[in-house]
């Protein structure tokens, strides 16, 4: 299977789940984006290593970095190998030079991991198509000033999705890719992939 390999573009709070992050990863050379919700913990290490803040005490992923180290082992990339049910996996590849092994880990804590020893990140295409996210940005939607993409009070915003004809949540969609809301989008495309 032919690797894509991934970069990471943004990471911000989720606005549907207290105390989660969106973190979106895009196509090296191609318009798919690809949206995973981490935990607060896993958020915190991913940004600090981004920033170059060095914390007082070292954090688990560090920690993972010096006990490898010792050992003679290298981190040599990261891969986003699958989804079932929403769920992403994720390997470790290493080495000592002599073997290779890939160990399995979430995504999040892979790609903290990953920061540290500066290697890319990888995914497939069965992956992408899967849980991708496409973002044109030659197309501009056509959105009804009438119609409320806000959540209402008296909905939530699955059930706000269900009332919609697929022509409404494709317009939507890209409204949503636009503004990068990446994590509304992603709720988007699966209401839509759930009636194909």
């Amino acid at each position: 299977m032919e690797k894509i390999k991934l970069e990471i573009l943004g990471l911000s709070p989720s606005s549907s789940q207290t105390g989660s992050f969106a973190l979106v990863l895009g196509e090296e050379y191609g318009p798919r984006r690809l949206p995973i919700i981490i935990g607060m913990f896993e958020a915190q290490a991913i940004a600090i290593e981004i920033e170059k803040i060095e914390p007082n005490r070292p954090m688990t992923h560090d920690l993972f970095k010096s006990f490898a180290r010792t050992f003679h082992y290298t981190v040599t990339e990261i891969s986003i190998t699958d989804i079932k049910e929403g769920v992403f996996f994720a390997k470790i590849h290493c080495s000592d030079g002599i073997k290779e092994v890939a160990i399995d880990a979430r995504p999040s804590d892979a790609i903290a991991i990953g920061l540290r020893f500066n290697v890319p990140i990888y995914t497939y295409e069965q992956v992408l198509s899967e849980a991708g996210i496409s973002v044109n940005e030659t197309q501009q939607p056509e959105v009804d000033d009438d119609f409320d993409t806000e959540v209402s009070p008296k909905k939530s915003f699955g059930e706000m999705l269900r009332d919609n004809p697929v022509e409404e949540l494709n317009k939507m969609l890209q409204e949503a890719l636009d503004n990068e809301e990446y994590e509304k989008a992603a709720k988007i495309r699966d209401e839509i992939e759930r009636r194909n």
